[in-house]
């Protein structure tokens, strides 16, 4: 038997290893936000280099970033990202945890930010339903959804500790008559 904290860091890599941008596809524009990322910090300016190459292939040149202000360190109003200038609007009274990009071309995304410290299944749960084709969860109602995953994670896990502890923290031995 493997022990829960054996599983619980198997699975935790299975989703550590995955992709932090998650967009639904270009057909749909009916939510609150069009996907989610997972950033690794809250320096706006460092993490948005591997985001903003990853839209541009969807997007086109990208211009223009709007965030809220309480969500990232500061930041200056303009960064070079990617070879480009790109302009960085923060303002308070933007969905916190969300970010819009802004191409070129006038096209845009509508982004969840989930919280860097999320742990990775939480985080996938909810980028996985910011990107849904049916997905219309205000970013305040995906965010709950990762806490709710985290808290039933949270259960299973302890759980699996409990029958673990009662089985005596190891495998129960073999039946000697099944042996013979």
């Amino acid at each position: 038997m493997t022990s829960p904290s054996t599983a619980v860091a198997a699975r935790h890599k299975t989703f550590a290893d995955s992709p932090r941008l998650r967009v639904a596809p270009e057909s749909r524009h009916t939510g609150h936000v069009d996907g989610a990322w997972w950033p690794r910090g809250n320096d706006l300016v460092g993490e948005l280099p591997d985001l903003l190459a990853m839209l541009t292939a969807r997007l086109g040149p990208i211009h223009r970033v709007i965030y809220h202000l309480d969500t990232w360190a500061p930041a200056p109003g303009k960064a070079a990202i990617g070879g480009r200038q790109v302009r960085l609007d923060g303002y308070r009274y933007r969905p916190a945890d969300t970010i819009d990009v802004l191409a070129l071309d006038g096209a845009a995304l509508a982004l969840l930010v989930i919280p860097p410290r999320t742990d990775p299944d939480s985080a996938h749960a909810a980028m996985t339903a910011a990107a849904d084709l049916d997905n219309t969860s205000a970013a305040e109602s995906l965010l709950a959804l990762a806490a709710a995953h985290r808290d039933d994670v949270g259960v299973e896990i302890s759980c699996a500790e409990q029958r673990w502890e009662s089985e005596g923290g190891a495998r129960a031995p073999m039946n000697p008559a099944a042996r013979a």
